[in-house]
């Protein structure tokens, strides 16, 4: 690339640091660095300092009641919003949106509360907040597996599994390309009882590991490894109904 490439990369840096860029211009990025010494060389300097911050720098916890506020705000406005765009999905093929408000509510609950969590975790929960904040769940909108599995042939280096669980309920939205910890992944959205359950998938060189539990800024999300596949669940359904899930997605029923 060029010197007008390396400013227009640099420019973009801090929202590529903070998995803020669209697919397609992360993936651009990525690219530049692999071979750009200079560009790498600012970005890592970013990094560095991004990472002392977080480290150094003392973090407060929100207060209870404002916490119960925000919440009670995002539940009552994201799950009329998102059941009313469900049930005339088949009519209008429509994404649901937010209320201003329940966009002002989320941005607040998502800076307000530092990650100290896995990195895997913590870009999972900005992923699935941000899905839902910018009215973007899915780039591909069905219940039927055979529409979404076939969307991401061609777009992903590996094929993603996926399944419908409407009897078991828990049915498929739809997908999306998304991107975490520079790598490219599938996205399947998931619905139950109103809640969105965002499915992360991407292929790992590791072996396979058991789920474990972890809580983010309010979210619940299970995580493990199978078959050579990363998933991460992320929902801000509760536990119980989310391990009942994850259970049917590792059996791949």
């Amino acid at each position: 690339m060029n010197e007008m490439h390396c400013d227009n990369c640099q420019k973009w840096l801090h929202g590529y640091l903070d998995n803020e860029l669209d697919t397609t211009t992360a993936t651009s990025i990525a690219e530049h660095l692999k071979s750009c010494p200079k560009c790498n060389q600012v970005y890592e300097g970013m990094r560095v300092l991004k990472a002392g911050i977080r480290e150094h720098i003392p973090t407060y916890e929100m207060p209870s009641s404002l916490s119960r506020s925000v919440f009670a705000k995002i539940e009552a406005e994201a799950h009329s919003t998102m059941w009313d765009g469900l049930q005339n999905m088949t009519k209008h093929w429509g994404a649901p949106l937010f209320s201003a408000a329940a966009v002002a509510a989320a941005f607040l609950l998502y800076i307000a509360t530092p990650s100290t969590q896995d990195e895997w975790v913590d870009e999972a929960v900005s992923d699935h907040v941000r899905s839902l904040m910018v009215g973007h769940l899915n780039d591909v909108i069905s219940s039927d597996r055979h529409t979404v599995k076939p969307w991401f042939s061609g777009k992903l280096d590996f094929s993603p599994p996926v399944y419908d669980f409407t009897a078991q309920g828990y049915p498929l939205v739809g997908g999306r390309l998304d991107y975490l910890q520079h790598q490219n992944v599938a996205a399947i959205s998931y619905m139950h009882n109103k809640h969105v359950i965002n499915v992360f998938i991407a292929p790992v060189a590791s072996t396979d590991s058991v789920p474990k539990n972890s809580s983010e800024r309010g979210y619940n999300v299970i995580y493990w490894q199978q078959n050579r596949m990363r998933y991460v669940v992320v929902s801000d359904l509760n536990t119980g109904d989310l391990r009942i899930f994850t259970e049917l997605l590792q059996k791949g029923m």
